[in-house]
C-alpha cells in the first residue's frame, strides 16, 4: 500500500519538523489512507467489471471482470471502506479542530468512486494522474502534517509533489501496460490520448521530480538528502520503461515503483525526523 504508507509518513515527518508530531493522530491518518487505497481498488475493480473493460487483462486478476466474485459484494466491499475512511477522517477532523479537511476527505471519497465508476468517470478521460496526484500527494501529506502540526511547511510541500509524482508514476506505468486493451474498449486514459512513446517520457519525468525536489527540502533540513538514496531504487524500472518494454513485462515496474515510493518516504520521513 505505497500510496496510503508514504504520505502519512512524509506528512508525519514535515509535522515533527514543524514541531509537533503526534503518533495518535499519524495512525488515525494512515487508516484513512489505507481505507481509501483499498476503496479504490475495490470501485475499480466494480466499476471496470461491470462495464466489461476487464474482460482480457495482461495485469493483476479482477474479481469481477473475471466472474471471480459477485459484482454487488465488490460494490459493497468498496463502501464498507469508504465508510471506515470517513469515520475515522470525522475523527480526525474532529479531534484537531481541522474541519476544511471535512470537505476534502468528502471530496476524496468522491473522486475515488467517480475515477471509472458513474456515468462519466474521469479516469476514462485522462484526467486519473491528476486525482492521483491531487489526493494521493498533496491532501494526503499536507492533511497529515496540518492535523499534526496546525501548519505548511515547503518540506511537506516538496515532500507532497514528491510523493504524489510517484503514485502518478506507478497509474502511468499501469496505463502503459494497458494500452492496447484500453483502446479496444474505448477506454482513453492519459496513455491512450498522448500515446506509448510519451508516456513513457512522462514516467521518466515523475520519478525524477521526486529527487529534485530534495534540495528544496534540503535548505532548513540537511538530512533529508538521505531521500536520494532512493533513486538506485528507481532506477531499473526508468530503464525497463525506456527500453521499449509492452504488456506482461511492464508489471514489475508497478510494484518496483511502490518500492521506490516507499524508500523515499521513508529516508525523507527519517531525514525530517533526525533533522
Amino acid at each position: 500500500m505505497p500510496a496510503a504508507f508514504a504520505p502519512v509518513a512524509i506528512g508525519t515527518g514535515a509535522a515533527h519538523a514543524a514541531g509537533s508530531a503526534d503518533a495518535g493522530l499519524a495512525l488515525l491518518a494512515l487508516v484513512v489512507a489505507v481505507a481509501l487505497q483499498v476503496g479504490v481498488n475495490f470501485a475499480n475493480d466494480y466499476s471496470d467489471g461491470v462495464r466489461g473493460t476487464d474482460a482480457t487483462r495482461v495485469g493483476p486478476t479482477r474479481l469481477v471482470g473475471q466472474g471471480l466474485a459477485d459484482a454487488a459484494i465488490v460494490k459493497a466491499a468498496a463502501f464498507g471502506c469508504f465508510g471506515v475512511a470517513a469515520v475515522t477522517g470525522l475523527a480526525l477532523v474532529a479531534l484537531t479542530n481541522s474541519w476544511l479537511f471535512l470537505l476534502l476527505g468528502g471530496l476524496a471519497i468522491v473522486a475515488a468512486w467517480r475515477y471509472t465508476g458513474g456515468a462519466h468517470p474521469y479516469g476514462y478521460r485522462g484526467l486519473g494522474e491528476v486525482a492521483v496526484f491531487v489526493f494521493f500527494g498533496l491532501v494526503a501529506v499536507l492533511g497529515t502534517q496540518w492535523t499534526q502540526a496546525q501548519q505548511l511547511s515547503l518540506a511537506g510541500v516538496a515532500g507532497a509533489v514528491g510523493t504524489g509524482a510517484f503514485a502518478c508514476g506507478i497509474l502511468v506505468a499501469n496505463n502503459l501496460r494497458d494500452i492496447p486493451g484500453d483502446q479496444a474498449v474505448g477506454k482513453r486514459t492519459l496513455a491512450v490520448q498522448i500515446g506509448a512513446e510519451r508516456t513513457r517520457l512522462l514516467y521518466v519525468a515523475l520519478i525524477a521530480l521526486p529527487h529534485l525536489v530534495v534540495p528544496l527540502v534540503a535548505i532548513g533540513h540537511p538530512w533529508s538528502l538521505l531521500a536520494l538514496l532512493a533513486l538506485p531504487v528507481s532506477w531499473p524500472f526508468v530503464r525497463l520503461v525506456r527500453s521499449g518494454a509492452t504488456g506482461a513485462a511492464l508489471i514489475p515496474v508497478l510494484g518496483g515503483t511502490g518500492v521506490a515510493q516507499l524508500t523515499y518516504a521513508a529516508l525523507l520521513s527519517l531525514g525530517l525526523l533526525v533533522g
